[in-house]
This record gives C-alpha cells, sequence and structure tokens, in this order.
C-alpha cells in the first residue's frame, strides 16, 4: 500500500501529480474526440468500404460497448486497482482504433467499433476515479473543470480536425491519430502514476455483469432504433423494452444478493448521490439533444456551413468551459458548490426556453447569446455533479460512483437524442405537409433532417417551407428540454451541502461522505 498524505497537489511533488493530469486529459480528449472525428469520416468511410444501410450501427456498436463497461470498468478499478484497470482500457482502446483503421469491409468496421468503445467507457471512468484518488474534494473542482474544458475542446475541434484529417491523410488516420496520442497516455500513467495495490478476495460478479449489459443494450438500442428503424409501438421495440426492463430488475435484485456487487445500492442512500444521478441523466439529456439541434437550424434556417459545424457550438461550449472552470476555482477557494447546482439549472431551463423561441428571423447574434445561457447552466453542472457524488461515497466505491455518475449521463444523452429527436421529426414532417403539400411529405419521407446538398436543390418555396419546419422542430424540442431540465432545479434545492474534504474545516464533518484518504504520486 502507498501511504496516504494530505495535500498531493499543494505539497508533495506537485510537477509529478500535473504530469499525471496532462496524461488523464489525454485520455479524456481520446474518448471524446474520437466520435465527432469519426462522425465527420463517415460519408468517406460508406464512399470507400459501402454498407451504408449499416452505417448507424458504427456509431451504435461503439456507443453500446461504451455504456455497458462503464459500470464494470469501475467496480474492476475498485476492486483490483485503479492503474491497472485504466492502463488496460487505454491498450483496449487503442487495439480497437488500430483494428478500426485496417477495416476492410463495414463488418469489420462495426465490431472493431465495439473493441474501441469497450476501452473507452473504462477511460472516462478511469480519468475520474484516479482524479478522485489523487486530488482532495475541496481542491477536486478546478480539475475536473479542466476536464469539462478538454470536453468542450473536443466538441468544438473534432469536426474540423476529422475534415482535416479525412481530406489530407484519408478516412483511416481518423482511427490511427489515437495511437501516437495514446501511446504518450499510456508512458506517462505508466511510469509517474503510483496508487495503492489492492486485490479483492472476491470474483467479479459475471451475472450481475450480464445482466446489467443486457438492460442497458436493449435500453440504448430502443432509443436508438425508437421512431427511426421502427415505429415505437413496433414488436420489436415492445420485445426489446421488455427484455431492458426485465433484465434491470433482475439486476437490482440480484444486487442485493452478490458478495461484490457491480453495482452495490448502498451508494444511492445517499442522498447527495441520488439527486446527482438525477441531475446527472436530465445534463445528459439537455446537452447532447443541443448539440444535435443546433447546428441543423443554424445549417437549414441561418445558411450556416456544415463544414463549420463545431465553431457553431462555439457559444454554448465557450460558456460552459468558462463556466465550469470558474466553478471549480470557487468551489476549490471556499469549499462550497449547492449553489452551483441551482443556478445551473436556472439558467439551464432559461436558455433553453430562449432557444424556443428562435425562428426563420432570429439572428446569429441572439441564438449565440441564447447558447452561452444554456452552456453557463452546463458549466455549472457538468462536473460539479461528479464531484459532489464522489464525495458522497467512502473511497472504496470511487470507482462505482464515479461509472455509475458516467453511466447516467449517457443514458440520458440516448435519451434525449432519441425523445427530442422523434419529436422534432415529427414536428418537421407535419409543418412540411402543411406548407408544402405532397411535395413537403416526399422531401421528409426518408429523412426529417436534410443535408447541406439536398437542401441546396429544393426549389425555393419548397427551402422556405422546410425552414420553417426546421425553426418549428426546434421549437418543441428545445421547448421539451426546458420542461426536461425542471427537476434539476427541484433536486439542486435538496442537495445537502457535506464540507469537502481537504480543507481547513473539513475533518470528520459530514454524515453524507467518508473518508478520503490520498494517493501518492511520485
Amino acid at each position: 500500500m502507498a501511504d496516504t498524505v494530505e495535500g498531493v497537489i499543494e505539497g508533495k511533488r506537485p510537477r509529478s501529480v500535473r504530469v499525471v493530469l496532462l496524461a488523464l486529459m489525454i485520455a479524456m480528449m481520446l474518448a471524446m474526440l474520437d466520435n465527432m472525428i469519426v462522425g465527420t469520416a463517415m460519408p468517406t468511410i460508406v464512399g470507400d468500404l459501402g454498407g451504408l444501410e449499416h452505417l448507424s450501427w458504427v456509431v451504435t456498436g461503439y456507443t453500446l460497448a461504451t455504456a455497458a463497461s462503464t459500470p464494470v470498468w469501475g467496480k474492476v478499478g475498485d476492486m483490483y486497482g485503479r492503474k491497472g484497470a485504466f492502463l488496460g482500457s487505454i491498450v483496449i482502446f487503442l487495439i480497437g482504433s488500430a483494428l478500426s483503421g485496417m477495416a476492410q469491409d463495414m463488418g469489420q468496421l462495426i465490431g472493431f467499433r465495439a473493441v474501441q468503445g469497450l476501452g473507452a467507457g473504462g477511460l472516462m471512468v478511469g480519468v475520474m476515479a484516479i482524479i478522485g484518488d489523487l486530488v482532495p474534494p475541496r481542491e477536486r473542482g478546478k480539475y475536473q473543470g479542466m476536464m469539462a474544458g478538454v470536453m468542450a475542446l473536443a466538441m468544438i475541434g473534432g469536426p474540423l480536425v476529422g475534415g482535416t484529417i479525412t481530406d489530407n491523410w484519408g478516412w483511416r488516420w481518423a482511427f490511427y491519430i489515437n495511437l501516437p496520442l495514446g501511446a504518450i497516455a499510456l508512458a506517462l500513467v505508466t511510469v509517474v502514476l503510483q496508487l495503492p495495490k489492492k486485490r479483492s478476495q472476491a470474483g467479479i460478479d459475471y451475472l450481475g455483469v450480464v445482466l446489467l449489459t443486457v438492460g442497458i443494450t436493449a435500453i440504448v438500442l430502443v432509443t436508438t432504433w425508437g421512431g427511426t428503424e421502427y415505429v415505437w409501438t413496433s414488436a420489436r421495440i415492445m420485445e426489446l423494452t421488455g427484455i431492458g426492463v426485465a433484465a434491470l430488475i433482475g439486476f437490482v435484485f440480484w444486487q442485493t444478493k452478490a458478495a461484490e456487487p457491480v453495482v452495490p445500492l448502498h451508494i444511492f442512500k445517499s442522498r447527495n448521490f441520488t439527486l446527482m444521478a438525477v441531475i446527472g441523466f436530465i445534463t445528459g439529456f439537455v446537452m447532447f439533444g443541443a448539440t444535435l439541434f443546433l447546428p441543423l437550424y443554424q445549417q437549414a434556417v441561418q445558411g450556416a456551413s456544415a463544414t463549420n459545424s463545431g465553431l457553431l457550438l462555439l457559444p454554448m461550449l465557450g460558456a460552459m468551459l468558462l463556466t465550469s472552470m470558474v466553478a471549480g476555482r470557487i468551489t476549490t477557494n471556499s469549499g462550497r458548490y449547492k449553489m452551483f447546482p441551482i443556478v445551473g439549472g436556472a439558467l439551464m431551463i432559461v436558455g433553453l426556453y430562449l432557444l424556443s423561441t428562435m425562428d426563420t428571423g432570429t439572428t446569429r447574434l441572439t441564438s449565440g447569446v441564447y447558447m452561452a445561457v444554456v452552456g453557463a447552466g452546463m458549466g455549472c453542472l457538468m462536473q460539479i455533479t461528479m464531484l459532489v457524488a464522489q464525495n458522497s461515497v467512502q473511497m472504496k466505491d470511487m470507482g462505482v460512483a464515479s461509472s455509475s455518475a458516467t453511466l447516467f449521463r449517457t443514458l440520458g444523452s440516448s435519451f434525449g437524442v432519441a425523445i427530442m429527436g422523434a419529436l422534432f421529426n415529427h414536428r418537421v414532417q407535419d409543418v412540411m405537409a402543411e406548407r408544402a403539400g405532397s411535395l413537403g411529405s416526399q422531401i421528409t419521407a426518408k429523412s426529417a433532417q436534410l443535408d447541406a446538398d439536398s437542401l441546396a436543390k429544393l426549389p425555393a418555396a419548397a427551402r422556405e417551407a422546410y425552414q420553417h419546419a426546421v425553426s418549428s422542430g426546434t421549437h418543441s424540442a428545445f421547448l421539451l428540454g426546458a420542461v426536461v431540465a425542471v427537476p434539476v432545479l427541484i433536486a439542486a434545492l435538496f442537495v445537502k451541502e457535506v464540507p469537502l474534504k481537504g480543507g481547513p474545516k473539513a475533518a470528520g464533518e459530514g454524515a453524507d461522505a467518508a473518508p478520503q484518504p490520498m494517493a501518492e504520486a511520485v
């Protein structure tokens, strides 16, 4: 066991800790950037490999593997040591990246993307859990704020980087680019990071893993296929819903019996942890819905270029980055954090309502201000939810707390994209039928989301009708988002502000928090 120490960041060997944090930021960048880069390369990939009918599985396979593996990685880190689990996830991610770059057909690419996703689940959890090991909660806010900055940077720069790589080096380098970055992170973590070695006497809860994987897979498939591949009331969707519900009920029951449960249910006895799970779910719901429809609105209605789709989100993501870092710094200096979920919930509701008022005459400046309000709200929530979740459990449960918080946000994003997308598509198709008659119905028969080339080919009257339809669709989607965000504000009001460990008054305070020993970084 490594000795536990206080004040690692401020006192003992801070340069080593900064090196570790650099490696963690690279790993977070890998996990976040990959989907953004690959999304831009998709048309080229399909042109080379074919298999257009299976295109959605390139993303879905990655998402499923990431969501299903997230809680498993968290538990493995708690049982057998965080460093080994994190290194393992990096290696798996890099193997998946290399294989994806060498894929010869769409089937191989889908399978290799799933391997990538397995590793990505461990990257996300490992970063947050290792920060939880190295940094006292009182200091943790500003470092998790840096991770929020990495996420924002990936979302802004991903499409631009993906386009540049694909145009100049070919689509395979969209995957190969991960290899040198991953190798740097692997080397830094191997050499610098030293954490307590663990070895649990209990084995892995395989039945729990299977039940949770089946449940998560069924839910993600329902939200991915519902309203697109199959109608919501179809037999396939009903079957998947039944399988998912049954598997999750069985999982919850088994977790009360398992010797070493994948997700120990006692962590939900903490009011703060449960509230953070709810807030994280809704934040994921809103965030990914917003990032899906805002570029579509700006391209279809405001005439923006699809090439710069990442830059279109700059007001929202920039505000999110700035607010997250300010919130982290204030939390570090004062030890207080309850105000941020409250302010974040309120800003998110107001911002989403403002976005719902956009129409065909809204200027880019106005929409940018509205996006900044939403971004500021999410910045108050993104990392504070993880911080409070980690502060609500014992050190031995740091991994499952981090993975559970990440999982709820991931599931929220799946539901957000599916439900807001279904509402958007339905509204667009209705308005097109009203304004353009049978021609409007034909235009949106296959998809309510037209690319720039398809939009440019439309007659002027049909293009104007489509602009009104998209404006109406985003109105409905964002208004739903504003309503869904209301529980965030309500939940935030019930958060108990437990003193964060690592401050001058932290020792022994708070029934909801557990002692937080620190691991030493060499």
